[in-house]
């Protein structure tokens, strides 16, 4: 039963049909319960009206309507009475039983109803005369027999109502779901498709006429779509994220490919040419810390990815940063490195071992990529870091991808036979983050700055 109905058609249906039963119930019963008080209220005006005229037993006594029945009980004798039928032959006189039955009707009653045996039910209404009590009744048979055969017609004609307004329900229900049908439907075309690899091309929307937030179909509609973009835009980001580890690794290999080859072939080198050994053993032993440095940024990237905790302690950039330049002068004194400090101390909270690697690969990527003459600027304000040189800059095209894993500015800038791995802006980057902070990059021929934001 319950499966049947589980469908809103069938639910809306079923409740427009309960309405209309319901309604036309209450309506039923208000009606009968009318038409019932106002037959009464007619049979007790006709016995109001016999009590008014005169009346005697016996032949010929009067205009009373067939079936009244008149009883007189006077003090100390039993009673009398008749029940008058059509003429005076045939007035019948009332039963010893349907005496002692109305009898017990009393002036303070009023109007009642009494069940007379073998008579009916009638209405009948006692006055004190000066004869003795005078009871007179009138047969609501009539009224009974009037309200039955309405009840009858009520509930024919709330089962026809009941089977037009399920017909009327099914069709206008059913007109008025079809924009829903159609949302469902979209909604089934994007779940049929392949979501799990691969580009993801989500075209799949609900039509705009069934987007109107007005009405309940439209945010329904509207929804859909702004979760279908919502997942086209993760589908396109998780796609661009397999890009990426793909190109990680391929970049990765690449680069350690490298130094392995040097390795293996000045090992293969120091044996056939013992003369060269202390050469070989001087690559080789080169070779192995670059792929050291290299094994050692992509190991710190995975410990950031996954979310690892630095520590957090008072740092004070502004002695990092003197201690930086210093060195920055000592290692490249073809450069002009400036200091930008202001009078009292800067402090973030932070990593300060990697707070140091971000200054220094910085730094080294000013150095590195930019001619010599160049002049560095190293700034800082509280929970700001900025690096600025005015060498040549990055392409525009580059610039936003400065920050991606071995990314590298190569066209724009001079290359020196030092060149990185492309890992130092992404370490940037990754370090910044981890720190809750930003970095950013605004780069023209002249003007490179690399900003750092951290929390104070």
């Amino acid at each position: 039963m319950r499966d049947r109905f589980a469908s809103l058609t069938a639910r809306l249906v079923l409740t427009a049909v309960l309405l209309v039963v319901v309604v036309s119930a209450l309506i039923g019963v208000a009606a009968t319960l009318a038409m019932q008080n106002r037959l009464t209220a007619q049979v007790d005006d006709q016995l109001n009206e016999t009590l008014r005229r005169p009346t005697f037993f016996g032949p010929g006594a009067g205009n009373t309507e067939p079936g009244t029945v008149i009883a007189q009980f006077r003090d100390g004798q039993e009673g009398e009475g008749l029940r008058f039928g059509r003429g005076p032959d045939n007035d019948r006189p009332l039963s010893s039983t349907v005496l002692d039955e109305l009898a017990s009707v009393s002036p303070s009653d009023g109007t009642t109803s009494v069940d007379l045996t073998a008579l009916g039910s009638y209405r009948v209404k006692a006055i004190d005369g000066a004869a003795g009590t005078l009871v007179v009744g009138l047969p609501d048979g009539d009224v009974g027999e009037a309200v039955s055969s309405l009840i009858g017609y009520e509930v024919l004609f709330i089962a026809l109502g009941s089977l037009v307004a399920a017909g009327g329900a099914l069709v206008v229900v059913r007109r008025q779901l079809a924009p829903l049908r159609e949302v469902a439907a979209t909604a089934h075309n994007v779940a049929a498709l392949p979501l799990a690899t691969g580009a993801i091309e989500l075209s799949e929307r609900v039509p705009g006429n069934l987007t109107d937030v007005r009405t309940e179909v439209g945010q329904v509609g509207a929804a859909l779509n702004t979760l279908l973009s919502h997942v086209e835009s993760s589908l396109e980001s998780r796609h661009r994220s397999e890009q990426q580890v793909r190109q990680f690794v391929a970049d990765a290999s690449h680069e350690l490919r490298t130094p392995l080859a040097t390795i293996q072939g000045y090992a293969e080198l120091a044996p056939r040419h013992p003369a060269q050994t202390e050469v070989a053993l001087a690559k080789v032993e080169g070779e192995t810390l670059r792929m050291t440095s290299l094994v050692e940024d992509l190991l710190l990237l995975a410990r950031l990815d996954a979310g690892r905790p630095l520590a957090s302690a008072p740092v004070d950039v502004t002695r990092l940063l003197v201690e930086a330049v210093s060195d920055a002068r000592v290692l490249a004194p073809d450069h002009q490195w400036r200091l930008d400090l202001p009078s009292e101390a800067v402090e973030v909270a932070g990593d300060e071992q990697r707070l140091h690697q971000v200054v220094m690969n910085l730094m080294t990527n000013a150095r590195k990529y930019t001619p010599a003459g160049t002049t560095v600027t190293v700034r800082a304000r509280p929970g700001l870091i900025a690096v600025h040189d005015d060498g040549p800059g990055f392409a525009p095209e580059l610039v936003e991808e400065a920050f991606e894993r071995f990314a590298r500015a190569d066209a724009a800038r001079t290359r020196g036979p030092d060149r990185g791995a492309g890992l130092g802006l992404a370490l940037v980057k990754a370090i910044v983050e981890a720190h809750a902070g930003t970095v950013a990059l605004d780069s023209r021929p002249g003007d490179t700055t690399v900003t750092v934001t951290l929390p104070a």
